[in-house]
């Protein structure tokens, strides 16, 4: 109950209720937080590590996986901390401006992390269809010129975000039944009219999962027939391993982000422990696994951190 006066007392503050329904199993529910946290924590930062130490790794495609495993570890480090003082200690408070902000700093990197895969689609677009021009096209320094433009519109885009929801004045009731400020979740406190919140939240989702998904596609469905015009079986493997590791990344990025956000928005039977457990998985098992998986797929990258390993 003193989290709810806290409301009344203090205009300034939200409650971050965790997992509604489930607030029982807090603590059980903590484990896989923490363990995919640190896994994630681990395993990007072995890519990390690995890259900057090997000069034969200084390449485009690498520089990229590093810019995705700055956009994972972003992800779960805006969430998870949070999340586990709540699940921990109960510390469910946090103010207006520090929910705003951990919304700004969440949105962006995902922002960010879809125009890494986006950049990452085009640069197997080039090493397949065009290999003879791909280290004149895809400078490491272009890349860096391409992380740069994917941080400003992933800011531009998503700074309007909390800007709106500063505007909007909030009820008495200062709930928001998540483990961390999402967007929806805040805008359905209001007492105000959040048409234009509800808009704009609609465009960044076609900007950032339709736009993006149909670059991607419109990049693999030139790769496909490029393939498709290669006469030999063994370069059509060849040509198409190189993609795997992209493809399962991507799929594992979009498909649990496309169905929590459908579900939030249209699946009103379904439990609302069930959209919050969705859209925690979103920000924790790609971010966790995809280091693993260009780890696995990737041999110049394997051997480089396998060497580390057994120093140690």
């Amino acid at each position: 109950m003193a989290a709810f006066n806290l409301t009344h007392f203090d205009p300034s503050t939200f409650i971050l209720n965790g997992i509604p329904d489930l607030e029982a199993a807090h603590i059980w529910i903590s484990i896989p937080f923490s363990m995919f946290f640190l896994i994630t924590l681990l395993g990007n930062v072995t890519v990390l590590f690995a890259v900057s130490k090997e000069q034969i790794l200084h390449k485009p495609m690498f520089l990229l996986l590093c810019m995705l495993a700055l956009t994972d570890i972003g992800m779960s480090t805006c969430v998870v901390p949070k999340a586990l003082c709540i699940f921990w200690f109960g510390f469910k408070g946090i103010t207006v401006d520090g929910c705003l902000t951990q919304m700004f700093f969440l949105y962006a990197v995902a922002a960010m992390h879809s125009a890494v895969l986006v950049t990452m689609a085009f640069d197997r677009y080039v090493a397949i269809c065009d290999p003879l021009r791909y280290a004149t096209i895809l400078t490491n320094a272009r890349i860096a010129k391409l992380g740069l433009v994917c941080l400003i519109q992933a800011v531009l885009l998503i700074l309007p975000v909390p800007l709106l929801l500063r505007r909007l004045p909030f009820c008495a009731n200062r709930v928001i039944l998540h483990t961390y400020c999402e967007h929806l979740a805040v805008v359905k406190m209001s007492c105000g009219d959040t048409t234009i919140n509800r808009m704009y939240g609609l465009v960044i989702a076609f900007m950032i999962i339709g736009l993006d998904l149909t670059l991607i596609g419109l990049s693999y469905g030139l790769i496909i027939r490029a393939i498709l015009r290669i006469s030999s079986k063994k370069s059509h493997q060849k040509a198409l391993n190189t993609c795997t590791a992209h493809i399962c990344v991507m799929l594992m990025s979009y498909t649990p982000n496309l169905f929590s956000t459908l579900t939030h928005r249209y699946g009103q039977g379904i439990s609302a422990h069930v959209h919050i457990l969705l859209a925690n998985l979103y920000l924790l098992v790609p971010p966790m696994l995809n280091p693993i998986i260009y780890g696995v797929k990737t041999k110049e990258l394997r051997d480089k951190v396998g060497k580390y390993i057994c120093r140690m």
